[in-house]
């Protein structure tokens, strides 16, 4: 029997640190010091760089934000290394053209210091220090702050039936359709109480709905549909609560629909009845978030099994993941954020040595 140690990722409804959702990526890496390891959760391993010019360290936030504030905590040794690294927000590759958030002189080991970024609006943080013979090294990097952006764009998306090559996705492609509706829309069959949902992937608080109506005829058809926002996928998410009712919007317009913070990770638009048409040319989502945060919370277990195997691992999580359920936690996530580590187990050992040695 052997031990293992596991990093189970959790959504406990707090506030939500943007960096754990990203992609991060360096300007180089020593002896296996990924730039993941910023972002583990442990104070005990941090990011490395190789000793050159300008080394630099980045979280790709997948979606823009307003960042509120940035935290960097230093590693336990060698602290003066950070001494002189720039922290930057935007939306640039080139580290350069991106604005400066703040400016670490110093930082003892193992300290955390927070910097207040205003509000500065990026899909990047950079962290870099300038200068040759440099090497960057971090031990846990957050970012916090809003999305500031059209939370549609990136989520998941379904309708109950499909219109030729009107495929839902197309309400989200960032494209009205105002100049070529046939490419730039979706539509469903005519048919009994024609549903379209978004998928945000994550919860947020959902403040107004953009609905762009279809230009070339048929403006009617939108009239009476529903706008539904929750965290139910029951009749296909329409029981979620209503946002507001469409009772017209005239052909090529946008109209917007203020739904008060509303939280829900389904965005439903349904239009009730029999022999009715669901079209939209682009849906809009604007609010808050994501509710939840990912945490990571270290697991000591006994495993007969072994875990270095990554078939093995995903039958851990599986068997985790059902008896959360069995408790109440439904909306939890889990994944490995590294393999697992055997820990050899002496006392136990030692136990079972006098055991067999007394028989």
């Amino acid at each position: 029997m052997e031990r293992f140690s596991l990093i189970e990722e959790i959504a406990n409804g707090q506030e939500e640190n943007a960096a754990l959702w990203g992609e991060t990526s360096q300007s180089s890496v020593y002896a296996g010091s990924i730039p993941e390891l910023a972002l583990d959760g442990l104070l005990n391993s941090w990011t490395h760089t190789n000793t050159e010019t300008n080394p630099w360290w980045r979280v790709d936030l997948l979606k823009v934000y307003r960042v509120n504030r940035v935290t960097i905590t230093n590693r336990p040794t060698n602290p003066t290394r950070i001494n002189g690294a720039v922290i930057r927000i935007g939306n640039f590759l080139d580290i350069y053209s991106n604005a400066i958030c703040g400016v670490i002189s110093s930082l003892g080991a193992s300290a955390t210091v927070t910097f207040s970024c205003g509000g500065m609006e990026g899909r990047y943080m950079v962290v870099h220090i300038p200068g040759s013979q440099r090497i960057l090294s971090l031990c846990e990097v957050g970012v916090y702050g809003t999305l500031a952006g059209n939370l549609a764009v990136g989520g998941a998306v379904i309708q109950s039936s499909t219109s030729g090559d009107w495929f839902a996705e197309k309400a989200i492609d960032s494209n009205r359709g105002l100049q070529q509706i046939y490419t730039g829309c979706s539509s469903t069959l005519s048919e009994t109480n024609p549903w379209w949902r978004l998928d945000l992937r994550h919860i947020y608080r959902v403040n107004r709905v953009v609905i762009t109506n279809r230009k070339d005829c048929c403006a009617e058809q939108i009239n009476g549909a529903e706008i539904r926002i929750g965290n139910t996928l029951e009749n296909n998410g329409s029981s979620n609560p209503i946002c507001a009712v469409i009772p017209a919007i005239p052909a090529g317009e946008s109209y917007s629909y203020s739904c008060g913070g509303m939280e829900g990770r389904y965005v439903n638009l349904i239009i009730p009845g029999d022999m009715k048409m669901l079209t939209l040319c682009e849906v809009e989502v604007y609010g808050e978030g994501p509710v939840l945060k990912r945490s990571f919370v270290k697991v000591l277990f006994h495993s007969s099994n072994d875990l270095t195997d990554s078939a093995m691992r995903g039958n851990v999580l599986k068997q985790l993941g059902s008896a959360l359920a069995d408790r109440g936690f439904t909306n939890v996530s889990l994944s490995w954020s590294q393999i697992p580590k055997r820990e050899m187990m002496r006392k136990v050992n030692a136990g079972k040595r006098r055991c067999d040695s007394g028989k």
